[in-house]
């Protein structure tokens, strides 16, 4: 399942961010790549460890946890702190699937890579190419969103970043771990939620119907959450 949740950062916000950025030192973005991944990697990312990239990712984090549609889609359980990067003309970054476990050494975090996720921090007319590009069941799916809005899939996908031609990609790219494992049960549980939150506008919240379906979601949350 792949979701995308519109403006997570507003524009003033990724102002903000791209104007700290733009004061920081960027590194090699191989360094924090596994051993295939790091064949296929060429970008820059702000060094993990720094301060910059801690207090954005501080920032990214508050602002995930405030914002029902991702918490509805990922039902996260530990979120990786988030890392970023930067694409410039001729950079890209082949096929690859991410690592299974990832490790912060300054947290000691362990989690294990239910999900990925790309929070876009360029607007799509400041670069072409940079799509990236998520492989399925159904095929491959191209994407490229307004800055501010983050795409979410399953970390078991082959995915890759189309090379840059002109100007420059920025995003924050991180994984977590969800308190739901199974990606099927995840899906159905966000639809149910989805639902759910349509009837609870058309109905209200007190509907007999809500409240019973509610119950519901509790009900399988509470059977295939892991915490």
């Amino acid at each position: 399942m792949m979701v995308c949740v519109p403006q997570v950062l507003s524009k003033a916000e990724v102002t903000e961010f791209r104007r700290v950025m733009g004061g920081a030192e960027w590194e090699d973005g191989r360094s924090t790549a596994g051993a295939q991944s790091a064949m296929v990697k060429r970008n820059e990312q702000l060094p993990p460890a720094g301060d910059t990239a801690r207090q954005l990712g501080e920032r990214v984090i508050r602002a995930l946890t405030a914002n029902p549609l991702f918490m509805s889609a990922a039902i996260p359980l530990r979120i990786f702190p988030p890392l970023f990067n930067r694409y410039g003309e001729g950079h890209h970054f082949g096929v690859h699937v991410d690592n299974a476990i990832r490790g912060d050494h300054l947290t000691g975090m362990r989690i294990r890579t239910d999900l990925s996720v790309t929070l876009f921090l360029s607007e799509p007319d400041e670069y072409d190419g940079g799509e990236l590009v998520v492989e399925d069941y159904y095929g491959s799916h191209e994407v490229k969103l307004e800055a501010g809005d983050l795409v979410l899939y399953p970390a078991t996908s082959l995915h890759m970043v189309h090379p840059v031609t002109r100007g420059v990609r920025i995003a924050s790219f991180f994984w977590l771990q969800s308190m739901v494992r199974e990606a099927h049960a995840r899906s159905l549980i966000y639809d149910l939620d989805t639902s759910i939150q349509g009837l609870t506008r058309e109905l209200g919240r007190d509907h007999a119907e809500v409240v019973r379906l509610s119950g519901i979601y509790h009900n399988l949350i509470r059977h295939w959450a892991e915490v």
